[in-house]
């Protein structure tokens, strides 16, 4: 079939865990007769924040009030770093975009209506400043992605499914794309499944609270390749209590953020953890123990209704991927479900740039006034056109 001219785009995404910057450059080309364009990962690289920058972003974040100058400086402060990273990614690739989807930094996501000042509402807030990235690399950037869908209605996330969608939907097989972040998200596509058919929400905490926990307890960012899990006993009795949680019982759409996992939750879940006699070592290993099964527990609750009896590919993207502590729980927890769980990386896109891949395809699909959310999931009235165009 004969395809458009190719567009190559741009990109950016940083995590709740705030501790870098991912860029992909993706080749889209739109094809007669297909309802969505085909997909080609040119690069990607992963740049980490200063460590400076990732103090204000956590502070930010966490504290219970800041200035508005201080929000302000970082807004500015963030698109430039998000330029840099992509000027960067330019000359290391000699690639140049013709178009940018910049997610930005979430400061505050409450999907949920809450009244503030005698209204009750949802609301979100990502920073980094879209009009400074465009005129400092000379290209149209697209961002502010969420809005449009919460305006329906929606929460406003996931905000991958679309880019599951369109590339690991199957004929024959369910596919579950789990995205392990700092927040864990999925999104479940029956097999041979149309795009209303897919679901996705947020699973809970990813790598929040095991990170948070290696930070306090042994000084390290993360626990690389789960080597002080593998170390730790699971206190069952702690995991248990919180997976009794309004959160993880309650059925999608549904989405999560520090508002939820953050610096209090986990406050709470270490000081359980001492209070049943556990080592720093089994506070790490019941963390991440405890993030594979709030994922299993979702899969089975919410997915295998869906999916079955069409077998499941279980694809891991994000930071936990490159934890083998986890996926080796995950493996044993989904041995009896008909469910072959593996690494996106095995499928040829690099796990850590998936979500950087995904927000290069709405900013696409902005550009070309098409829809990016996906409502079944998102739980919007409708389809909407995402994002804001900051122009060069």
């Amino acid at each position: 079939m004969k395809q458009s001219k190719p567009l190559v785009v741009a990109g950016i995404m940083s995590g709740t865990s705030a501790d870098g910057i991912d860029v992909a450059l993706v080749r889209i080309a739109a094809c007669a007769g297909r309802p969505y364009p085909k997909l080609e990962l040119l690069a990607h690289h992963a740049w980490p924040f200063p460590r400076v920058l990732r103090k204000a972003i956590l502070a930010a974040m966490n504290a219970p009030s800041i200035s508005t100058a201080e929000l302000a400086r970082l807004n500015w402060r963030l698109g430039i770093a998000y330029a840099e990273a992509l000027r960067d990614t330019i000359a290391a690739t000699k690639k140049r975009p013709a178009l940018v989807g910049c997610h930005g930094q979430t400061l505050y996501h409450q999907a949920a209506p809450a009244p503030y000042a005698g209204r009750r509402f949802a609301c979100t807030w990502q920073l980094g400043e879209p009009a400074l990235i465009a005129t400092e690399c000379g290209v149209p950037v697209v961002s502010n992605f969420r809005p449009a869908d919460m305006a329906l209605g929606g929460q406003g996330a996931p905000l991958v499914p679309l880019f599951d969608y369109v590339c690991f939907a199957h004929p024959t097989r369910a596919r579950v794309l789990q995205n392990v972040g700092g927040i864990g998200n999925l999104t479940a596509i029956p097999a041979g499944a149309p795009p209303d058919k897919v679901i996705a929400f947020d699973t809970g905490p990813g790598n929040m609270v095991i990170d948070a926990l290696m930070q306090q307890l042994f000084g390290k960012p993360f626990d690389r390749d789960g080597r002080t899990a593998a170390r730790g006993k699971f206190l069952e009795r702690v995991a248990s209590s919180y997976l009794r949680e309004k959160f993880f019982r309650q059925g999608p759409p549904k989405s999560a953020g520090r508002e939820q996992f953050g610096a209090e939750y986990v406050a709470r879940f270490l000081a359980a953890c001492r209070n049943a006699g556990g080592k720093p070592e089994d506070a790490v290993a019941t963390a991440t123990i405890f993030t594979a099964l709030t994922i299993w527990k979702a899969v089975r609750a919410w997915v295998l209704p869906l999916t079955e009896p069409a077998p499941i590919d279980c694809i891991v993207s994000g930071g936990g991927a490159r934890n083998s502590f986890l996926l080796s729980a995950l493996r044993t927890l989904f041995e009896d479900d008909n469910c072959t769980l593996t690494s996106s990386d095995a499928t040829g896109l690099p796990a850590a740039a998936k979500e950087a891949a995904a927000f290069a395809l709405l900013a696409y699909q902005t550009w070309h006034h098409r829809p990016g959310n996906v409502p079944s999931a998102t739980g919007a009235s409708r389809p909407a056109i995402l994002g804001q165009i900051a122009y060069v």
